[in-house]
């Protein structure tokens, strides 16, 4: 009697087991089959900085059979702004959503609280400035290699001699800039170099040749693709008195400058690569609520007026053009 009892317990828990297994496959079926939006919030979205970057978003959702989507933004978007598009999306049915986030800690709480709903991305650079923190899947270009990768080649025109020369350094905004102007600092370091001004958020749009009202300077370094641009037309125009402009950006605009001699020097990410494996992480993450977070940095290239088109760059100058 005793061992018909058990006999019958287990074959009950058995059967439980397998009511589980298989309704956990269903809904896993269900999610695969009905889950496929994803949303990118970006800084000013409509700006062609992002083409490469968009290229490589929709090669992606091709290849992922995932359905994305590009939240139009005017302009630099505020944490209270960013915070509300997140979640209109989420509450619209985004399945995932990729963001290029604002710095502060509010962000960060916001987007690990969406977390817990959707499967979140974050592109460009992290949330903030505590990699310790809980983390979130990222993919991002690598800001310091940058930053020193273009030290390297200021160094190299000059031949490591950078005694009595001063600079200024251009930035539209912290985060990823943050993180190249540290990488380009510490390759200078003891260099002789000096800084005599470093500004942040500042724009062609809300300052017309804001460049040539700073204090003269032998270089103006350029941390992003619209500062780039900017200090690129400043010195078309013979605004900069002179000084020689080293950058880093990744439009078909930037490598305009570079090619017409306004720019000496040109380091370019891979956005089409930020964008591909963004998507093809969120993608990944849907239904997969146990998926270990990822964090990839991508690569870089660095061009110059008489390489600018040789058959290395003729890939990266494509996804630029798309």
């Amino acid at each position: 009697m005793k061992n018909s009892k058990k006999m019958f317990i287990l074959t009950e828990i058995i059967l439980a087991g397998m009511v589980i297994i298989v309704a956990f496959a269903m809904f896993q079926e269900k999610i695969g089959e009905e889950r496929g939006k994803v949303s990118v919030i970006i800084q000013n979205s409509d700006d062609n900085q992002w083409d490469a970057f968009k290229y490589g978003l929709r090669m992606a959702a091709q290849d992922y059979q995932v359905e994305v989507f590009v939240v139009s933004t005017g302009g630099t978007l505020s944490a209270d702004e960013e915070r509300e598009a997140v979640e209109h999306e989420v509450d619209n049915g985004a399945d995932a959503v990729i963001v290029q986030p604002v710095m502060g800690a509010d962000i960060q709480a916001m987007l690990k609280k969406v977390k817990s709903r959707v499967p979140a991305v974050l592109v460009e650079s992290l949330a903030a400035e505590d990699e310790q923190s809980e983390k979130l899947p990222y993919v991002k270009p690598d800001n310091p290699a940058m930053g020193k990768a273009l030290a390297a080649e200021l160094l190299k025109d000059y031949n490591g001699r950078l005694e009595g020369k001063t600079m200024g350094i251009i930035s539209e905004e912290e985060g990823a800039a943050a993180e190249r102007r540290q990488g380009f600092l510490e390759a200078l370091k003891d260099k002789g170099i000096r800084t005599l001004w470093t500004v942040s958020g500042v724009s062609s749009e809300n300052e017309e040749h804001f460049l040539e009202m700073q204090e003269e300077v032998d270089f103006v370094i350029a941390l992003d693709d619209k500062s780039l641009t900017m200090a690129g037309q400043e010195e078309a125009s013979n605004n900069l008195h002179g000084a020689l402009v080293y950058g880093i950006g990744n439009s078909t605009e930037a490598v305009y400058y570079l090619d017409t001699g306004s720019t000496r020097c040109l380091v370019v990410p891979d956005e089409f690569n930020v964008g591909y494996q963004s998507v093809k992480e969120a993608a990944e993450s849907l239904g997969h609520f146990f998926r270990k977070p990822q964090g990839q940095t991508v690569s870089y290239t660095v061009m110059r007026r008489d390489t600018l088109f040789s058959k290395e760059n003729q890939e990266i100058l494509f996804t630029m053009s798309q």
